[in-house]
């Protein structure tokens, strides 16, 4: 797994609507983010592997972010 693999997931993550990643549950979360990634950077089935193990270890970070994200998109449509 190469290090712009893994910087284009987080981007992915920064860049998809909070409100959706929190509405699905883990599983979802992970296959969705996935394929996301996939269709932007295509991944062998070992990097698919290996992203699935790293992002299922991750998805409370990822839904922290996620829920940080929509709350600011709200503050920032206030203003």
């Amino acid at each position: 797994m190469k290090a712009s693999t893994i910087r284009q997931l987080w981007c992915i993550v920064e860049e998809s609507a909070g409100n959706t990643l929190m509405s699905l549950n883990d599983s979802e979360l992970v296959t969705q983010l996935l394929q996301k990634l996939d269709a932007k950077h295509p991944l062998s089935s070992e990097d698919w592997y290996l992203m699935k193990n790293y992002l299922s270890s991750r998805t409370l970070l990822i839904r922290e972010i996620a829920q940080y994200n929509s709350q600011n998109s709200l503050y920032l449509a206030v203003i």
